[in-house]
């Protein structure tokens, strides 16, 4: 696997991607803090982009199935390009509205990047290697949301805003020429076969329900997005309870190793474990991590619980991604990953909405319970469905 061109294209685009995205959002945050004073027009304005994605997620998939993978891919990153050249003018005439017009554009890029990107990787590897792949495709995402924070924090700390988006156009061309020395074997397929027009997104939803493990897998994804969705302001709390601003610093650093290790570790694990024993023993092990809250006042378990957690979520993604890449088929790659990304972006504002709303109304500790419980009756129903049912989530 290693000594595959294409692979190494894909983690080495994944980790400069990564760095112009964080050194944008640092951008966008600081550009915002000057000019917009509401924080809920700050979220306002962050959730269009968001919703743009969504919107466009039908198309997208449709186009990446119909289409060259790689052609999409380096449309996209093209289109990232552009997008920072809006940041420019908002800069110049100190404007929100141009600044909307680079969130919508990059979210736009993105939902054609992503899902497209998700179903190259099955393209490049063999059906062993996906794991691995997949382990480490997530570890240089990681790798390059620390360096890209913490480079882009440096920064701004020393040069005008500006030379952060100056850093985001330079990686983001660079991504571009990246993508161009994709070598992929496909064939563009056609849209319209015996009269019937294939390629609808609604073909999703059918397919769903003759692949019970995709869909299954799917929703136990709600799972680690209850935790993720609602990161930040669990980490704030936690920081307010102890009295500590130095605390979130060992938490992200903490939960960001432990995410690596556990996608390194999930190769070895898959030698001595089938997929449907990791997925579930990942999704009761969350459900436990999110009881643990209940006693975040503790420094060591609030520590112990984000370890815990980026270690299980390291080796939860990899797995479920392997899983959609293999067992949905291929002719719907495209729509099927267009799909998961809408249902992460509405099920991450949800969460975050929510999230708000039960640290006002019972606090951290009682959400912590809160999350807990729903997640492992989840994942108790489900693992006896699949039991009773008998189904086989072979590797």
């Amino acid at each position: 696997m290693w000594k595959n061109k294409n692979v190494w294209i894909v983690l080495i685009g994944e980790f400069v991607v990564g760095l112009g995205l964080w050194a944008g959002i640092i951008g966008n945050l600081a550009f915002m803090q000057d000019t917009v004073p509401s924080d809920f027009h700050k979220s306002l304005i962050l959730a269009i982009g968001m919703i743009a994605s969504v919107a466009i997620g039908p198309l997208a998939g449709r186009i990446i199935d119909a289409t060259s993978k790689r052609k999409v891919l380096i449309l996209a990153s093209a289109g990232r390009v552009v997008s920072v050249l809006f940041m420019f003018v908002a800069l110049a005439t100190n404007s929100v509205a141009w600044m909307l017009c680079f969130l919508i554009s990059l979210q736009l890029a993105a939902a054609f990047y992503m899902p497209a990107l998700q179903a190259v990787i099955p393209m490049i590897v063999k059906d062993k290697d996906l794991i691995t792949l997949n382990g480490w495709h997530m570890n240089a995402r990681t790798i390059s949301r620390i360096v890209g924070t913490a480079a882009a924090g440096l920064l701004l700390s020393y040069f005008d805003v500006k030379w952060l988006y100056i850093t985001s156009m330079i990686v983001y061309v660079l991504m571009l020429g990246i993508m161009f020395m994709l070598d992929l074997q496909e064939q563009e397929q056609p849209i319209q076969t015996k009269g019937k027009s294939k390629g609808s997104f609604k073909e999703v939803y059918p397919m769903l329900k003759e692949q019970p493990v995709v869909l299954m897998t799917l929703v136990l994804m709600v799972i680690p997005i209850l935790f993720l969705g609602s990161f930040n302001l669990v980490i704030m709390k936690i920081t307010e309870l102890h009295q500590s601003q130095s605390l979130s610093g060992m938490i992200y650093a903490v939960e960001g190793t432990a995410f690596m290790l556990g996608a390194v570790f999930i190769k070895h694990l898959t030698k001595i474990a089938n997929t449907g024993t990791i997925l579930f023993i990942s999704v009761f092990i969350m459900g436990a991590m999110e009881l643990m809250l209940f006693l975040a006042d503790i420094k060591l378990f609030a520590l112990l619980t984000f370890a815990l957690f980026g270690f299980t979520v390291g080796c939860f993604f990899p797995t479920t991604m392997t899983i959609f890449q293999r067992q949905v088929p291929k002719d719907y790659h495209g729509r099927f990953f267009s799909f998961r990304n809408m249902i992460d972006q509405v099920l991450f504002q949800i969460v975050l909405l929510s999230t708000g709303a039960l640290l006002d109304l019972i606090g951290l500790q009682w959400m912590g319970v809160t999350f807990g419980v729903f997640s492992l009756l989840l994942s108790t129903y489900f693992f006896i469905v699949m039991r009773s049912k008998k189904i086989e989530m072979a590797m």
